[in-house]
């Protein structure tokens, strides 16, 4: 068993080339490279009276720091995911923006519009936005008084949100202010 204490100064020395080394080669940039291994190397030291390592410095402090890169690399996949996502709504409603046009005649006109967009909607789908969006309840209340599930409820309203977004993809601020 090897105990760290006494020994961290001399231990970081030796050990932090090596595992900066090898984080380099997984993480995109040295600062990020640098942060996990200090990060790794300050867990040693807030647990260096606590552990015990019963194999290899070099095979556990590899393994703490192979761990935080694939932590990192994981953390920066939904990142770049939900950037992803973001750039693409941002298009969207920019697009939406540029080609709303709002000179309408009247509310009525307004109206039929998101009637029209409503009846495209299948029933239950129908049923279940009116109640969420124009009633105000809430899923739960939905889902007692139609007797489904408050995950169907949660479906069926993704539905009907992407399907009116499509059909009201012209006026998407109607949209909007249908679903805020």
């Amino acid at each position: 068993m090897l105990c760290l204490k006494g020994n961290f100064e001399k231990l970081y020395k030796l050990y932090y080339p090596k595992m900066f080394a090898f984080a380099q080669n997984y993480v995109p940039a040295n600062e990020d490279a640098e942060n996990i291994v200090q990060d790794v190397f300050l867990i040693l030291w807030e647990r260096k009276d606590e552990i015990e390592i019963s194999f290899t410095l070099t095979t556990y402090l590899f393994t703490l720091v192979k761990n935080r890169c694939l932590n990192f690399l994981r953390h920066k996949l939904i990142e770049e995911e939900y950037n992803s996502q973001m750039k693409e709504e941002l298009r969207f409603k920019l697009y939406a923006l540029e080609t709303f046009d709002y000179s309408y005649q009247s509310e009525e006109e307004l109206q039929e519009i998101i009637r029209r967009a409503l009846d495209t909607l299948p029933e239950r789908c129908c049923e279940v936005f009116i109640k969420s969006r124009i009633e105000g309840l809430k899923y739960k209340e939905i889902s007692d008084e139609l007797g489904i599930s408050v995950n169907t409820v949660e479906n069926q309203m993704v539905t009907a949100l992407k399907k009116l977004r499509v059909a009201l993809k012209d006026y998407l601020p109607l949209l909007l202010f249908l679903v805020n």
